[in-house]
């Protein structure tokens, strides 16, 4: 199974509630939400780390700085293959025959009426 993963900084500040009156336990409800929050979209809560991180200080300093995140992770949705094409083939349609439909012509002229013997022929030539 894969996981996909996202951190999220860790609150800095509790949340006030009716109830609530100590720091720690302020702190504890902001936590608290912020893991409901997660929660209710599928993520799970995997563990909180220290990771230390460069920032700018002044003009050319740089200072290390550490935050706290939260770091949640879900099963990634499985793709599912494709559906393999059916083993068996499809019957074939059959072959269209095609049929030639041929008008009767009538003789434009009356020459063209005779049969082939009795036309003259205009290729050949006689000479003496």
């Amino acid at each position: 199974m894969t996981y996909e993963y996202k951190v999220v900084p860790a609150p800095l500040r509790g949340l006030k509630a009716r109830g609530v009156k100590t720091a720690e336990d302020r702190f504890a409800l902001a936590l608290e939400t912020a893991m409901n929050a997660l929660a209710r979209d599928g993520w799970e809560y995997l563990r909180a780390d220290t990771l230390p991180s460069e920032q700018r200080e002044g003009l050319m300093g740089k200072a290390t700085v550490y935050q706290n995140m939260l770091v949640f992770r879900r099963a990634k949705p499985v793709a599912k293959a494709a559906a393999p094409a059916p083993s068996v083939a499809a019957p074939r349609p059959a072959p269209m025959v095609e049929k030639k439909i041929v008008a009767p012509t009538k003789p434009a002229t009356p020459d063209a009426a005779k049969p082939e013997a009795d036309k003259p022929s205009t290729t050949d030539v006689v000479t003496q």
